[in-house]
């Protein structure tokens, strides 16, 4: 039993640093009581809080709305995380973004970009009360505060939102090849620019979803369906599984998938390079999930239960090569 725990391993975790020997421990010691999970997630949020300097003030110069961002708590954190925050390169950038308001024209609002680096997934409320869930690899670019027309955010990677109701002002999700519109509903959307695969997933409400580059295709969503661009068309397919968007839960979970998907959804997870030398194997499909904290070396040691495969590691380079 571990009965006491060094918050700054914690951290060391959170950042994806942590040895073997280290997760072990907290995995232990998160096993042996309910408060435990519960400082662990206290501290989780605490961490992100730290990384992207949640509490925003505006102040406006010469015209100009400038963001300064402020910790909330444990100022004695700050100072050592950020330097994490650099080493694990989550940016909260003040860039500067464009924006004309009915009452407020040719007005400047500074404009939150935020990257999250594979191994990381994060948890962010914006200025309208809507919270939303990153996924690892995910950049996201919203306003500090919406105008009273459009709720706009851009994004590339995977992000579940909860969307505020305002029946006045539309929440859009712009990604590279489609765009999603809601004005109080709860989604997934799923669109790397990297990867071909575009999809929205619809857990609750209405949402309208069109394609970028052929404005005329669009679907509306009723709950427990979803919109995937195949060869260039839009379509709608029934959800009887959510499983697989517990990401937001730390869980990886897969229903019917080859086992190189699976290997892409590790190197997403655990920041890691998948190289798979056995061609026999990389179309298995699978069904399972599994805890993202158990870590990889747990998860493939499950695999390989039912698929007669080895692998070897290179900690220093960050790949894994299954034979």
């Amino acid at each position: 039993m571990v009965e006491k725990m060094d918050f700054k391993l914690l951290y060391k975790f959170f950042e994806g640093f942590a040895t073997e020997e280290e997760e072990t421990a907290i995995k232990q010691w998160l096993a042996d009581s309910t408060e435990n999970e519960k400082r662990f997630l206290e501290e989780r949020r605490l961490f992100d809080a730290i990384l992207l300097n949640t509490e925003v003030s505006v102040v406006e110069q010469n015209g100009v709305n400038t963001a300064f961002n402020i910790s909330s708590r444990r100022s004695t954190y700050l100072f050592q995380f950020l330097k994490i925050a650099a080493i694990v390169t989550i940016t909260l950038l003040g860039s500067w973004f464009y924006f004309t308001q009915i009452n407020k024209p040719n007005r400047f609002i500074a404009n939150q970009v935020i990257s999250v680096p594979a191994g990381q997934r994060l948890n962010l409320t914006l200025s309208d009360g809507t919270n939303v869930w990153l996924n690892a690899k995910t950049r996201i670019e919203y306003p500090v505060s919406f105008n009273d027309k459009e709720r706009l955010v851009i994004l590339d990677g995977q992000a579940y939102f909860d969307v505020a109701k305002d029946k006045d002002a539309p929440f859009r999700v712009k990604t590279k090849d489609g765009i999603v519109e809601a004005l109080g509903t709860k989604f997934d959307v799923l669109a790397y620019s990297d990867n071909l695969q575009f999809e929205t997933v619809l857990m609750e409400g209405r949402v309208k979803v069109n394609v970028t580059e052929d404005p005329s295709q669009i679907l509306i969503l009723t709950p427990n369906n979803k919109a995937l661009l195949r060869n260039g068309k839009l379509q709608a397919e029934f959800v009887d599984d959510f499983s697989a968007y517990q990401w937001k839960e730390g869980l990886i979970s897969f229903k019917n998938e080859p086992f190189y998907q699976i290997m892409k959804s590790f190197e997403k997870v655990y920041d890691v390079k998948v190289v798979i030398e056995n061609p026999k194997i990389s179309n298995l499909i699978y069904t399972g999930k599994f805890r993202i904290i158990d870590g990889v070396d747990y998860a493939l040691r499950v695999l390989q239960k039912d698929v007669k495969f080895v692998y070897n590691r290179d900690t220093e380079r960050h790949i894994i090569y299954i034979k």
